[in-house]
């Protein structure tokens, strides 16, 4: 894959000096800031057409990053760029947020590995079913349980069938009703809260989702499970599952069919080695299964979890499994060569991440692939300069690529591929200090390659968010856009101080963004045409609001149907704290 004739490397924004290899086309002269990784390419294996559009709420993107809890700017301090790095590429620890009411998720990351199976789970999530027949132990090969679910003990999880709970603590359903008669003029209602209503082992859980079938959203923790009314937020549904979640796709199938990843038992130091299907519109188990851990090296590996059409892959760090969602058949397993992908990201496209052993660098060569979901045959393969590594993968439709280089990821660069696997361009310019923050940042087991937040793309236009927010000098964070056909930054858009904006997804030539909510002010959905200006908000939460939603610590956020739903990314376990969590939010008008 040879470069376009006469184009020339992009100058500066991203990525560490490269020297093209020969026969490609000479350096620029005296770059202003240092080119990317990019190089001639060879010619792709299969070439394969034009992608379709990706369905569903999400687009490829997921929800967005962590929002600043008070006093704290945009989660972290401003940085300055290390010398030999384009941007800092790891933020600090940040912060804990207040504990002010409602507040969840004291302990974040790793926390929950060493302190996750200390303490027994209390069930008191409303309408919980226990799974039976396997007693955390792997059925056969596609199998599961013929014995229906059992009912399980159920209390109140704040559906709004009462004023106030037994202890005399405020509902959620009253709280809503506080904020909802506060309201100002031009702010959307508070339709919804829910509370977590779990008792969560000391060190917290990791929250899954939210996904979306239907008229349902569901959400998953620990050992449960549950669907939600996307309109008033009744539980239709809660399940307990054998063991406790450890992975999941960023998205659902077409027909609303999720495969979790769980533990292999109910012991602390069990692996993720099981697969459990669930049916998201009625909330019923499907299949049940183990998978193969090829090795020690196998074991250790964090799972990079995706869906494409009727395939979910569970991808490590030397070789993905695939299997058929909706009965739980072997599609593949180890394909042919040494380069193995160890990723994907969901969607109908299945773009792929392989590494390639060699005698020299154990792992180190990559490429990025398309391949068949259903068969494992490579469509195309790109091979990556060497050196470099594939870090996530931004947008499967079209493709953007995040490289990286060295051990501690010193130097980054963007790829964009056209639709048959050829170099397209890589992104240059730009205001700097660009977030990169991906679930594999503080998911203890998953480590999924779409799960980045902070960016989007449209048909020609990628979208990504800067970082830290300077509250002394007054600023917002930016949203900067960058042409996908030259590399080329377009232009950007700032955030009021102490809100910032947060790419969600694209939208009828528009980009759709949340904006956090601050001290006193709301956040809620905005939006920026594809060829900039102004940006406006297409629903505003109410200030009154400002406290629930800012509780919401590293805050997922996704805008379907014309309402937003908040979920935390994790959830504390600390002093019984986390059954009181406001753990769903959803505004509408």
């Amino acid at each position: 894959m040879s470069q376009p004739p006469g184009q020339q490397p992009p100058q500066g924004g991203f990525g560490a000096p490269y020297d093209p290899p020969p026969g490609s086309y000479p350096p620029p002269a005296a770059p202003q800031q240092p080119a990317g990784p990019y190089g001639a390419q060879p010619a792709p294996q299969q070439p394969a057409g034009p992608y379709g559009a990706q369905p569903g709420p999400y687009g490829n993107q997921p929800g967005p990053y962590n929002q600043p809890p008070q006093g704290f700017g945009y989660g972290y301090p401003p940085q300055q760029p290390q010398p030999g790095h384009a941007y800092p590429t790891q933020p600090p620890t940040q912060p804990p947020p207040p504990g002010g009411p409602r507040g969840g998720g004291r302990f974040r990351g790793r926390t929950g590995m060493l302190l996750g199976g200390l303490l027994a789970v209390v069930l008191l999530a409303g309408g919980i079913w226990l799974a039976t027949g396997d007693d955390g132990k792997p059925t056969a090969n596609g199998g599961h349980s013929s014995a229906p679910p059992s009912p399980a003990p159920t209390l109140d999880q704040g559906d709004g069938k009462g004023d106030t709970d037994d202890d005399g603590t405020v509902t959620p359903r009253e709280e809503a009703a506080e904020i909802n008669a506060a309201r100002k003029p031009g702010e959307a209602k508070l339709l919804w809260l829910r509370k977590s209503g779990v008792d969560l082992p000391e060190g917290g859980e990791d929250v899954y989702g939210p996904w979306f079938a239907g008229d349902t959203v569901v959400t998953a923790m620990y050992q449960h499970i549950s669907g939600y009314s996307v309109a008033d937020g009744t539980l239709k549904w809660n399940l307990r599952l054998p063991t406790h979640v450890c992975a999941a796709p960023t998205q659902p199938t077409a027909d609303g069919k999720i495969v979790l990843g769980i533990k292999a038992s109910t012991a602390s130091d069990a692996s993720c080695e099981n697969l459990q299907m669930v049916d998201l519109s009625t909330g019923k188990l499907g299949w049940r299964k183990a998978y193969v851990r090829d090795g020690a090296w196998d074991g250790l590996s964090d799972l990079a979890m995706s869906v494409n059409g009727d395939t979910v892959t569970v991808g490590r760090t030397s070789r993905t499994d695939a299997f058929r969602v909706s009965d739980g058949k072997v599609l593949f397993g180890k394909l042919p060569g040494n380069c193995q992908p160890f990723g994907f990201a969901s969607g109908p496209v299945a773009i792929a991440a392989a590494s390639c052993q060699t005698a020299a660098d154990d792992h180190k060569e990559h490429q990025v692939q398309r391949i068949d979901p259903a068969t494992g045959k490579v469509q195309w393969t790109y091979k990556v300069k060497k050196g470099w590594q594939v870090e996530q993968i931004y947008s499967a439709d079209p493709v953007v690529i995040s490289l990286t280089q060295g051990a501690e990821k010193e130097k980054w660069g963007v790829l964009v591929l056209n639709a048959d696997g050829t170099y397209r361009t890589q992104l240059s310019g730009g205001p700097g200090n660009f977030l990169r923050k991906c679930d594999k940042d503080r998911r203890v087991q998953g480590s999924n390659l779409d799960s980045c937040v902070g960016v989007a793309a449209g048909a020609n236009t990628f979208y990504m968010a800067t970082g830290a927010v300077d509250l002394k000098a007054g600023d917002g964070n930016k949203v900067a856009a960058f042409d996908l056909t030259t590399g080329k930054f377009k232009w950007a858009i700032s955030s009021p101080v102490a809100q910032p904006l947060t790419p969600l997804r694209t939208d009828g030539g528009k980009l759709l963004m949340y904006l956090a909510a601050a001290k006193n002010k709301g956040g809620g959905i905005a939006s920026v045409p594809s060829t900039g200006g102004a940006w406006q908000m297409v629903l505003r939460h109410p200030a009154a609001a400002a406290v629930v939603e800012r509780a919401f610590y590293e805050v997922h956020v996704a805008y379907v149907g014309g309402r937003s739903f908040l979920t935390h990314s994790r959830i504390s376990g600390m002093d019984d704290e986390e059954i009181e969590t406001r753990s769903v939010a959803a505004f509408g008008n």
